[in-house]
């Protein structure tokens, strides 16, 4: 036990950025953190190392191989087993274990940066908002990416969950909220994508998803959609939001992205085929 408290508290000191000391001397807020896993044993220890300010932090855990729940349970985590339900619904039922009604949901390979945490605190004194969306800082190639799609990526992840809740998308899912979002200062950080391998594979099962999941919608084939789709998205993120600012790691971060939207609508004229082949 001794050794797994030790890998959880000197996480922060493998992280990227410095962690505020300070804060861990404070009351813990009002707040759950909450993280869906599956063998995120890498990376779990430094997410919910730097959100200690939580009063609570749940794991909910699709049957992992690794020493995922051992490493949640040393970080002082509710540990749940809950089989796969897909993005949207699993964090739906993550934030209602929760035994507060204000919560933060991360992923396993994300972690809250000092400035952030501090926001956060602020913020929770005296809520103006019921939802506050924050930027997301994403590491690439080892190069925290600062432009393009890599930065500021907005996303909502702090909520009342009385007020809120995660749609029921299988990927690509995102936090419903009618009424003003408040923005917090500092930066989400995400780790993911410094295995090219790894980051490839992710997307490819990603894009596979959003084509079934299009399908599914009634949605058809579109040529135009396949060819303009990528061309927009490397004009958008590229030139007009200075992705090539971020030099090399930029630009095999939009060349992958770009990639992903045709490969989305090929694998869509895919399932098309399928179903015209067993149909005919």
């Amino acid at each position: 036990m001794t050794t797994e408290v030790n890998l959880c508290a000197e996480s922060k000191d493998r992280g990227a950025f410095t962690f505020d000391a300070m804060s861990d001397q404070l009351p813990p807020l009002a707040l759950t953190l909450v993280v869906i896993t599956r063998d995120a044993g890498a990376s779990l220890a430094e997410c919910l190392s730097s959100a200690q300010f939580a009063s609570q932090m749940i794991v909910v855990d699709s049957g992992s191989g690794d020493d995922t729940a051992q490493i949640a349970a040393s970080c002082g985590a509710l540990v749940i087993e809950q089989a796969w339900l897909g993005f949207g619904p699993q964090k739906n039922f993550a934030v209602a274990q929760a035994a507060n009604d204000w919560v933060l949901c991360l992923d396993a390979d994300e972690f809250v940066s000092p400035e952030l945490a501090r926001s956060i605190r602020s913020t929770l004194q005296q809520a103006r908002f019921n939802a506050y969306e924050m930027p997301r800082r994403n590491r690439f190639l080892g190069k925290w990416l600062g432009h393009g799609e890599g930065y500021p990526d907005w996303n909502l992840r702090l909520f009342d969950r009385r007020q809120a809740r995660w749609s029921e998308d299988a990927v690509h899912e995102h936090v419903l909220f009618d009424g003003n979002v408040g923005r917090l200062s500092g930066d989400l950080l995400h780790t993911s994508g410094d295995s090219l391998e790894a980051y490839l594979a992710k997307q490819n099962r990603y894009t596979t998803l959003q084509a079934e999941a299009l399908f599914a919608r009634g949605e058809r084939f579109s040529a135009v959609r396949l060819i303009v789709s990528p061309i927009f998205r490397f004009v958008r993120f590229y030139i007009l939001r200075g992705g090539f600012l971020d030099g090399v790691a930029g630009l095999v971060h939009i060349s992958i992205g770009c990639f992903n939207s045709f490969s989305k609508y090929a694998k869509l004229r895919a399932l098309e085929q399928a179903r015209r082949g067993r149909s005919s």
